[in-house]
């Protein structure tokens, strides 16, 4: 239940990390330094990328996947730390040697202002599903906290990730990021700490979960018709079969590699040994936070049930078991475990983390995003009309800010019910099949594609994979997505004597 005491922490804690954000965003004067910082050391770079790398998809969307298949809801922070890890080892270095401040820059460099188009705007629209979900776990939270509607908390979560971005950009995330790294990790191995004490590690977990499915009614709504299905559910890594969770993991990789966002925290870096070590750093942290967030999820599976779940009890005839909560669906996990088991002083600055965790992240992607449609979408239009902006770069990034979370509260009222997690693999193998390839060669092999085979690929790829997607092929449809643009790409490589 809601206190005094964990409202005075949450508004203390999202104050603090506010005001830390504006502070630094005083000193933007410019476009360049709104998008790409320029200075930044290490930490700053490690707390750009976490702060919006790590959001409601990596604590609420894990937590809620675990509560339904167990440990390989970890695959997500996995999948999260190696694209950091890969960002910084692999392609660090040549990104700051490109000279451009965004990814489709780069691509146009090569292939032209029509392959940078096209990939802009699919690489858009895999953006623009993370927007959405990040807007859907700070509706979440703001719903289950004070009760608000569902339409009333999404316009919140817009106005707050707007605020958050608007006043510093990249520099507002970097130093907001630092504070909540360190807040994040406060909160996250305090909710591991409680719930291994409390749940008596992964052997009390597993038993309560094998306990809550002694109910017929339970067990038959999710699948469950022995122990050993609860073993594969919830105590295995592949739980949703090798090529799906492999695939999930491949899908976050790849598509932190294909970011604006995480590109433009590389580019802030003072040199390119703080962009690798921020990227390293990361990608070091990440994993824990997602271990944590599993074992609650996994923890809240053996003591709750869902309101949905309660009415199907009911219905059958069954009685809820003594000592088992309700709560209103699996995306209330991490916050209802937070309310229920942590000091309300520790609770509220856990839970105000958690909300500005996942504005930060939301933040660092609409800047991303905004970014792109200014520069490289509206700019090429431009280019083509042979006109001039009639406002400034950063005015027309600040109207995009606003033009995507409005569109993005919109998009959120129809995807409720999902999976955040799923909603991010999505979106991140979207940006990778349709930029890995052309963003790859154009770096490492730049004149050896024609940039008709190129711009052919950017399509391919990306419907393939969500042709895939639709038709549920085996296997994740990243895999559908990489093949299709690959062979269509060199379907256009040139002669190199």
């Amino acid at each position: 239940m809601l206190t005094i005491v964990h409202i005075i922490g949450i508004v203390l804690t999202v104050g603090l990390i506010l005001a830390v954000s504006i502070f630094s965003g005083r000193k933007v004067k410019d476009a360049k330094a709104f998008t790409t910082g320029g200075r930044a050391g290490s930490w700053m770079v490690c707390g750009a990328i976490l702060g919006t790398l790590v959001g409601g998809q990596s604590t609420i969307g894990t937590a809620q996947l675990a509560f339904t298949y167990g440990l390989s809801a970890w695959w997500f922070t996995i999948g999260a730390a190696l694209g950091a890890l890969v960002l910084g080892l692999v392609y660090a270095r040549p990104l700051r040697r490109s000279g451009c401040s965004t990814l489709m820059e780069i691509v146009r460099q090569q292939y032209g202002r029509r392959a940078e188009t096209v990939g802009s705007i699919l690489f858009l629209v895999g953006i623009f599903i993370s927007i959405t979900s990040q807007l859907l776990s700070s509706s979440a939270m703001i719903s289950s906290l004070f009760g608000a509607s569902t339409s009333l908390a999404l316009a919140i979560g817009a106005v707050l990730i707007a605020a958050l971005v608007l006043t510093g950009g990249i520099k507002s995330a970097g130093a907001g990021g630092i504070v909540k790294l360190v807040l994040l990790y406060v909160s996250s191995i305090a909710a591991g700490v409680a719930v291994w004490r409390i749940g008596h590690g992964l052997t009390g977990i597993s038993e309560s979960i094998g306990a809550i499915y002694g109910s017929p009614q339970l067990a038959a709504m999710n699948d469950i018709a022995c122990a050993d299905d609860i073993h594969s559910r919830y105590g295995t890594f592949l739980a949703r079969g090798p090529l799906k969770d492999l695939g999930g993991c491949l899908s976050l990789t790849l598509g932190v590699v294909c970011t604006q966002t995480y590109a433009q925290a590389v580019w802030s870096a003072a040199t390119t040994r703080k962009a690798r070590r921020g990227a390293v750093y990361c990608a070091a942290l990440i994993p824990l936070i997602g271990a944590a967030c599993t074992l609650v999820g996994m923890y809240m599976r053996g003591h709750y049930v869902t309101a949905s779940e309660l009415a199907a009890l009911q219905a059958a005839g069954e009685s809820l078991p003594a000592g088992i909560g309700v709560m209103e669906n699996s995306l209330q996990a991490f916050p209802t475990f937070i309310l229920a088991h942590l000091p309300a002083w520790l609770g509220g600055i856990a839970l105000g983390t958690l909300l500005i965790n996942i504005l930060g992240c939301g933040s660092g992607l609409v800047l991303g995003a905004a970014t792109i449609l200014t520069r490289d979408v509206y700019g090429n239009i431009l280019a083509v009309l042979k006109r001039t902006p009639r406002v400034s770069l950063l005015a027309q990034t600040r109207l995009s800010i606003v033009l995507l979370l409005m569109l993005g509260v919109m998009a959120a009222h129809f995807m409720r019910g999902v999976f955040i997690n799923d909603l991010g693999f999505l979106s991140l193998g979207l940006r990778a099949a349709a930029l890995l390839l052309p963003l790859s060669f154009a770096l490492w092999l730049p004149g050896r594609f024609k940039p008709t085979a190129v711009t052919a690929s950017m399509i391919v790829g990306t419907v393939a994979m969500v042709g895939a997607g639709l038709l549920a092929l085996p296997g994740d449809a990243m895999y559908y997505g990489l093949a299709a643009a690959t062979a269509t790409m060199f379907t256009g490589i040139k002669n190199v004597d």
